[in-house]
C-alpha cells in the first residue's frame, strides 16, 4: 500500500493547518496544479475556490493571503527535500559521497515522489523553480524571518552545511557555498528552460543532469 508522508510545517504559515481537513488538503493539491498552470501572479483564491467548488471565505480560514500559501508550498518542498536527504544519506559514512548524493537529490527534485500522495511534486517543483524567490523577495522579509516562516529552508541549508564542514573544516564560506548551491540548483534549470544564454547547461530535457555536473564541480572545486 502506498504511504502518505505528512510534513508538519511552522504554524506561523497558516491560520488553520490545511492537512487536518479534507477541504484543506484539496486546497493544497489544487493550488499546486492551478499555480503551475497559470502562474502565481494570475492565481487568486477566487479562482481556486471555483476550481474546488468552495468559497473564498472558506479558503481564507486557512491562509491570510496567497503569499502565505506560496510560502507554505515552497516550505513543503524544502522539508520534503530534507526528509529525502536524511533518508538516502544516513548510512553513508563518507561526507564527500553524502554531498554527491545531496546534489543529486537537489537536481532530480523535479520528479514526482511515489512515496507521497497529497501533492503533485513534479508540479510543485516547477512552482519552486519559477516562483520560490517570491517567497522571500518582499518588503516583509525581515518580519517573516523573525516569525520563522523560512525555517524549513534554513534547516535544509544547515544540514548541508554540516556535510560541507565535515569535508573541509577549514573552508571559510560554508553557508555561502550551500546557499549558492541551493539557489543554483533551481535557477540554472530555470535559465536552461527560459533564458538559455545565461547558462551553460544542456537543453531543458537534460537540464537536471547538466546542472548536477555544474554543482558538483562548483562544490568540490571550492572545497579542494
Amino acid at each position: 500500500m502506498q504511504t502518505s508522508l505528512r510534513i508538519d510545517l511552522n504554524d506561523k504559515l497558516y491560520l488553520r493547518d490545511p492537512q487536518d481537513t479534507d477541504l484543506g488538503r484539496r486546497l493544497l493539491a489544487e493550488s499546486v496544479l492551478l499555480i503551475d498552470e497559470i502562474g502565481f501572479e494570475q492565481f487568486t483564491f477566487k479562482k481556486l475556490a471555483q476550481r474546488i467548488e468552495s468559497t473564498e471565505a472558506s479558503l481564507y480560514r486557512y491562509f491570510e493571503n496567497k503569499h502565505r500559501l506560496l510560502v507554505y508550498l515552497v516550505s513543503w518542498h524544502w522539508a520534503s527535500l530534507r526528509y529525502q536527504i536524511r533518508f538516502h544519506t544516513h548510512n553513508v559514512p563518507d561526507p564527500a559521497e553524502r554531498l554527491r548524493l545531496i546534489l543529486g537529490i537537489l537536481t532530480r527534485a523535479h520528479q514526482d515522489d511515489p512515496a507521497t500522495t497529497q501533492l503533485d511534486e513534479a508540479a510543485l517543483y516547477r512552482i519552486v523553480v519559477n516562483e520560490a524567490s517570491k517567497a522571500y523577495l518582499t518588503k516583509d522579509v525581515d518580519e517573516d524571518n523573525r516569525a520563522g516562516v523560512f525555517r524549513e529552508y534554513k534547516q535544509l541549508a544547515a544540514g548541508i552545511v554540516e556535510v560541507v564542514q565535515q569535508i573541509n573544516p577549514h573552508y571559510a564560506h560554508p553557508h555561502a557555498l550551500v546557499s549558492t548551491l541551493l539557489e543554483a540548483a533551481r535557477k540554472q534549470i530555470f535559465f536552461a528552460q527560459h533564458l538559455p544564454s545565461l547558462t551553460d547547461t544542456a537543453p531543458k530535457d537534460q537540464a537536471g543532469s547538466a546542472t548536477l555536473a555544474f554543482l558538483t564541480h562548483l562544490a568540490f572545486a571550492a572545497l579542494a
